[in-house]
């Protein structure tokens, strides 16, 4: 099968002013603080919609280096480019299978989720008919209600595991609905399900694979739920899951989003900017215009909401977020053609985080995060 080219590598950066910083040794550091905060769980980075945006290639090979032996990801395509990319890790796709997909899973020694005693025994007959081995997790619904058998009625698709003769069942998992909550008593309840649903093992005195159920929000709030390997996600990339979710893990921010002004002018009283006229200045004022917008991932509902950091100060954003370009007022202090502009990250004594973007666009970090368009660079920074 064909993958196209991942448009997400290391440029040099003349492509386009408005370019997103990875810190790959950032990456690590989170890395190594979750692993060393689960003890001796395996952690499984989830590089999924292009690793939260920061580069799906460059994340994997990475983590990989800094002793990440199996990965995570949603979607068939995802571990293609990964396996395209020369990535030979254990790959376990996370998302549902369509049928016609297996007979690619099993090629290129990618792990399916089992989520039905169906999906189960077509993964074996299609294995047979390859004259190979299929790898397999098996996915317990325990309260989200997305995919995998109920808890309740888990039994059949253990048993038919069991009879499975070119399928290896290597785990078994479940996924939290409310883990970065305040109020942790459904997830706790998520945890005695999944617990009834593994005594099928113990009662037959068999072999428990390999069994995860902890998210990002689960690693910061609920070591119980650790088990034998976890599956860190949002905290991997250095942003908490949500304001309620205690912090319980240091970890640092790996993505600052940079642009630089292109355009300056005063604009007078009575002027307005942007579409549908929504903004106009009472007096003479200095707005610049900076190359960036909703075609890349700013969100146009953070219009008249927004702000940007330009030479370390704070400036709102006003009108209407375009497609590829936003206009600032500065009002009557100084900017230039080709001054940085700081979208997410420090300059200066300032900040603006990717939850700042997120309570702006009404949204959550992850959305931010995973909206930032692959026509943006991105570079990628390590302190060798």
């Amino acid at each position: 099968m064909q993958v196209p080219n991942h448009p997400t590598i290391t440029t040099n950066g003349a492509l386009r002013p408005t370019q997103v910083y990875v810190d790959l040794e950032k990456i690590s550091g989170n890395y190594h603080t979750i692993q060393k905060h689960v003890g001796d769980s395996i952690v499984m980075p989830i590089l999924k919609a292009n690793a939260y945006g920061h580069g799906l290639i460059e994340v994997a090979k990475h983590i990989v280096k800094q002793g990440a032996n199996i990965l995570g990801v949603a979607f068939l395509e995802e571990a293609l480019l990964l396996r395209e990319s020369g990535v030979e890790n254990p790959i376990l796709v996370l998302g549902g299978v369509l049928g016609n997909q297996v007979p690619t899973f099993i090629q290129h020694d990618l792990t399916l989720t089992a989520s039905s005693v169906e999906k189960l025994q077509q993964i074996d007959e299609v294995a047979a008919r390859m004259r190979k081995k299929a790898k397999v997790h098996l996915k317990i619904d325990t309260g989200m209600e997305r995919i995998g058998v109920h808890y309740y009625s888990a039994t059949p698709l253990l048993q038919a595991s069991l009879g499975c003769k070119h399928t290896i069942v290597e785990g078994i998992f479940s996924h939290f609905a409310n883990a970065d909550a305040a109020d942790l008593t459904s997830s706790r309840l998520q945890v005695e399900r999944f617990h009834e649903v593994l005594k099928f093992y113990q009662d037959r005195s068999l072999p428990t694979p390999i069994r995860h159920m902890a998210n990002s929000g689960a690693i910061l709030q609920l070591p119980e739920s650790y088990l034998d390997m976890v599956r860190p996600g949002i905290i991997l990339y250095g942003v908490y899951p949500s304001h309620d979710v205690r912090k319980t893990i240091p970890i640092s921010p790996a993505l600052s989003w940079h642009t630089r002004v292109v355009y300056f002018k005063v604009v007078k009283p009575g002027h307005p900017v942007s579409y549908g006229s929504t903004w106009q200045t009472d007096h003479l004022t200095r707005v610049v215009t900076i190359p960036v917008g909703y075609g890349d991932g700013y969100f146009r509902s953070m219009s008249g909401k927004a702000e940007v950091l330009i030479r370390g100060n704070r400036y709102p954003t006003i009108g209407r977020i375009c497609m590829d370009q936003v206009m600032v007022n500065i009002e009557w202090e100084t900017a230039y053609n080709n001054d940085e502009v700081i979208l997410i990250g420090n300059q200066g004594d300032e900040k603006i985080t990717c939850e700042d973007l997120a309570r702006w666009a009404d949204t959550i970090p992850y959305e931010i995060l995973t909206n930032i368009n692959t026509r943006v660079p991105r570079i990628y920074q390590t302190h060798q």
